[in-house]
């Protein structure tokens, strides 16, 4: 007999023990509230988030404010000379997301894993094709690919299909597919990044 999906459901624990390990010296949020407060309030919030969030999980609804994001622009080299030395980071109000995605992944899939970085996408890529090449008459042929802005080109429709196709709760893809409508951006900048330079006039030169 065929039965409906039950929604994803979080609980108040699991929510308490996601705040309890905020990292209190990193930059804060667009909603500016210091991890540290977040980590001391953890008890006082735990109940009011777990509504919020299961809220928006069944409905497949995210709230605006969950929708903001801040740009902090960070330099790759320096001295910084131009706009293009930068590299924008996003920081967003959901960082936990990661910790629901079901174990039918690629086993060599490294992204957004615990413990896991692109040293070992490197390491493993490398110890397959040195294993292969260690049989007789053998060699190996790699393709390697840097998308530009990736993340921004993503085609939701093709990445819900996807996450269906793996295992992934039919309401947390609702979810997922539902927020990158009406995204709001605000670009955090401080001056003294560029020194003396003016970042509108500098993008005018550009």
């Amino acid at each position: 007999m065929w039965q409906e999906e039950q929604v994803l459901c979080l609980t108040t624990a699991d929510v308490r023990k996601t705040i309890r390990r905020v990292n209190p010296w990193k930059a804060t949020g667009p909603d500016n509230i210091p991890g540290r407060v977040l980590r001391e309030c953890a008890e006082q919030l735990a109940d009011v988030f777990n509504d919020i969030f299961n809220i928006s999980l069944s409905s497949a609804i995210v709230p605006m404010c969950l929708k903001t994001t801040s740009i902090i622009p960070v330099s790759k080299k320096s001295p910084v000379s131009c706009l293009n030395d930068y590299h924008p980071v996003e920081l967003t109000p959901m960082r936990h997301i990661k910790n629901l995605l079901p174990p039918s992944l690629d086993p060599i899939q490294f992204a957004y894993h615990p413990n896991c970085s692109t040293d070992d996408a490197i390491s493993t890529t490398l110890h397959l094709a040195l294993t292969h090449l260690d049989n007789k008459d053998t060699y190996v042929r790699m393709l390697c690919i840097d998308f530009s802005s990736a993340f921004n080109k993503i085609i939701f429709k093709h990445l819900i299909e996807k996450l269906s196709l793996l295992g992934t709760n039919t309401s947390l893809c609702n979810w997922i597919l539902e927020h990158p409508e009406q995204l709001h951006h605000c670009l955090v900048w401080e001056l003294h990044h560029l020194g003396s330079q003016d970042p509108a006039a500098d993008s005018e030169d550009s």
